[in-house]
């Protein structure tokens, strides 16, 4: 850590994040109105500083859950509704059936199907009410609905119930979303109620399931913060996160919001030092409207976004208690050597990343920006089972996760100004760097690695090896791109050039189905997805098989062109 890099995280305080995170640990932020009161606090409490703050106010449709529960004979259970559940106040009413499945065991899976095999479900299911285990999350909701369900009841892993969203349209809707939003009512239930549910779904009881959603289009303020660079101003780093929480949400998102605030004072007062810019969002939406504020930002800053943003950072639940590790950590290949050794100067800890998943405010993988963290600290998998607790998304590990239990004692002071610093040091450290700090032959690595599986799933029923041959190619490019910077052969300005625009390119190819400035659906997006259908084989009908065939000529000819005109921009540079 150089000189510039100790002064500047020797400015974080806890005084003023503290103080926002016991205020907003005394209201919720669900609807918008409440939403709005937090930003407004916000950015009172940067001007305090001088801090220059814009205060965007987007029009959002978002879906606001009300009161839910379960009838069944004389019986009723609790229950809650997921963001974007069909309202259903009279009551939709139906024949129970249990469907089992797991428990997502790792964050990775919480937004996945539920169940593999769907042969023979869809007589089971179809014009019945499902009840099954998991969240109410799309993946759930979604292939239940696909198979004729006219209800989903989820059955989660303990004593409380979770908050969530159940639609896998990512952001406000479009015309072309509108016919995926969901068309069902859900709920969740806890673990003793879904038990109970279980033994009712054996004997072919009737359930009636009501909700009371309300959905619309709101005003929804985002306030933004951009700290100019002294040598590339209109260069920058997009640091964001959500402000609006179910209930009080302090581990998920205040401590994230206190975060941001305490950078953007630091850096405000330091900016003299910044190179590059930083700009800083704080987002609404993200609950209720499944990350409709930063998608409506990636919408309408999207040229800006292409042509400038050099990396995209989250910052979501730091500063929880018990979160002594950097484990299960987001960051894209090109990002993980530049993490790894800040998390290891300020933390002293050994960060052990994983791909990004579908969630978290990642709205901008189609522009193409490189991107690190979403999920920050959490605690140790020995800690987590010995409380007995499950997977959850947030909140360092805590399953007060999306509840009412979320409340003041999940922060910690300590571990609080530890995940500052680490988010502090990772912006600057970017910002300031004379070569963007992105190693893109982590992610050619990545790629064969890739291409290796799904040629091994495959076998010899689909020929692979062109596109291991582009990637070897792009490999080479990359390997003398990086000698030339290392010699001196190729300028900073060049090379930061080539280093941006490959996450252009190899960002969406790598994280997305749909085309540039275009949304993906909120449903977990598989390694180089335009081949994915290689790995599939063993699971298709042989009559599909000419079909997969044909869908996999198409992605590869994508995947190959967009690496042809990857390693054509290197080698123009090397």
């Amino acid at each position: 850590m150089n000189e510039t890099e100790s002064a500047v995280l020797g400015a974080v305080k806890l005084d003023e994040p503290w103080a926002l995170i016991e205020s907003f640990s005394t209201y919720k932020r669900e609807h918008p109105t409440d939403v709005n009161r937090g930003m407004d606090e916000v950015a009172a409490r940067l001007k305090k500083h001088g801090v220059d703050v814009t205060m965007h106010e987007p029009n959002l449709y978002l879906s606001l859950p009300g009161l839910a529960r379960v009838e069944a004979g004389d019986k009723t259970f609790r229950a809650k509704p997921p963001a974007y559940a069909k309202d259903a106040k009279a009551g939709v009413k139906g024949e129970l059936v249990y469907i089992a499945s797991l428990q997502p065991k790792a964050i990775s899976t919480m937004f996945e199907k539920a169940v593999e095999d769907t042969d023979n479900l869809a007589a089971r299911v179809r014009g019945k009410i499902v009840l099954s285990e998991g969240f109410a999350n799309p993946g759930l909701v979604s292939q239940f609905t696909e198979l004729g369900a006219i209800g989903v009841i989820a059955i989660n892993p303990g004593v409380d119930i979770h908050w969530g969203i159940c639609t896998t349209v990512w952001g406000t809707p479009d015309l072309d979303d509108l016919p995926r939003k969901p068309s069902i009512p859900a709920v969740a239930v806890n673990r003793e109620s879904g038990d109970a549910l279980i033994e009712l779904a054996g004997s072919g009881t009737e359930v009636t399931v009501f909700t009371d959603m309300e959905e619309g289009w709101f005003t929804s303020k985002l306030p933004e913060v951009f700290i100019k660079g002294t040598e590339e101003p209109e260069k920058y780093i997009l640091l964001h996160g959500h402000l609006d929480s179910w209930d009080v949400g302090v581990g998920d998102n205040a401590t994230g919001d206190a975060t941001l605030l305490e950078i953007a004072r630091v850096l405000w007062e330091n900016r003299d030092k910044l190179k590059r810019s930083v700009r800083i969002c704080w987002w609404p939406g993200h609950s209720t409207g499944r990350y409709a504020g930063s998608t409506w930002f990636s919408d309408n800053f999207a040229l800006d976004l292409d042509e400038n943003c050099v990396a995209s950072v989250n910052c979501d639940s730091p500063g929880c208690r018990w979160a002594t590790e950097f484990i299960n950590l987001c960051m894209m290949s090109e990002t993980e050597a530049f993490l790894s050794d800040v998390i290891e100067e300020v933390a002293g800890k050994k960060a052990e990343g994983e791909r990004p998943h579908r969630a978290g405010d990642y709205s901008f993988n189609n522009i193409g920006l490189s991107s690190y963290l979403m999920l920050s600290s959490t605690m140790a998998d020995r800690d987590r089972e010995e409380k007995g607790y499950y997977t959850v998304g947030g909140c360092g590990g805590n399953i007060a996760w999306h509840t009412e239990n979320d409340t003041l004692e999940i922060a910690d002071k300590d571990i609080l100004l530890r995940d500052i610093k680490v988010y502090l040091l990772a912006v600057l450290r970017n910002a300031n760097a004379k070569i963007l700090p992105f190693d893109w032959r982590a992610t050619a690595k990545e790629f064969l690695h890739t291409v290796d599986t799904y040629q091994k799933k495959a076998g010899d029923r689909f020929d692979l090896s062109p596109t291991r041959k582009a990637v070897e190619q792009l490999g080479a490019a990359l390997a003398a791109f990086y000698a030339g910077i290392d010699a001196g052969k190729v300028e900073a300005k060049e090379a930061n050039r080539v280093i941006q625009r490959l996450a252009r390119i190899l960002v969406p190819l790598n994280f997305t189905r749909e085309q540039r400035f275009r949304h993906d659906p909120a449903l977990p997006i598989p390694e180089l997805p335009a081949i994915s259908t290689a790995a599939d084989f063993d699971k298709l009908d042989p009559a599909r098989h000419g079909f997969a065939r044909t869908q996999l000529v198409r992605g590869q000819n994508r995947i190959i062109a967009a690496l042809r005109q990857a390693e054509e921009l290197v080698r123009s540079a090397a």
